[in-house]
């Protein structure tokens, strides 16, 4: 099974770990239809998500990436990681919603 990407909760929710009532019942429910295989997917070290996985007593697999360059020398690290983004991060997280989910679709495509 693969999982959902991405999952938020207000912040009251945070006190009743409602992100792991949410991933518990999602992977009880999993098991209970008979799959054998979660995945939860790709994460950076020193990432939000990648703690989330390794608290939940997951070991981390080095997955290798591919690339095809495209006008460009070299890979784009359009990480969380790159102080390069630092700011821009710290923005976003202070950033409205409706003004996020409006901007978001024209940030993406210049990433790559």
């Amino acid at each position: 099974m693969k999982c959902c990407l991405y999952a938020g909760d207000d912040e009251a929710a945070r006190d009743l770990a409602g992100n792991d009532f949410k991933y518990w019942e999602l992977m009880r429910r999993a098991c209970a239809r008979g799959l054998k295989v979660f995945d939860y997917g790709r994460s950076k070290q020193g990432t939000g998500s990648y703690s989330f996985k390794k608290n939940w007593g997951f070991e981390p697999q080095t997955l290798h990436y591919e690339y095809c360059l495209y006008k460009r020398d070299s890979i784009p690290q359009n990480n969380p990681n790159n102080a390069k983004f630092k700011l821009l991060i710290e923005t976003w997280r202070r950033m409205p919603i409706g003004l996020a989910n409006w901007l978001g679709p024209f940030i993406v495509r210049s990433l790559g």
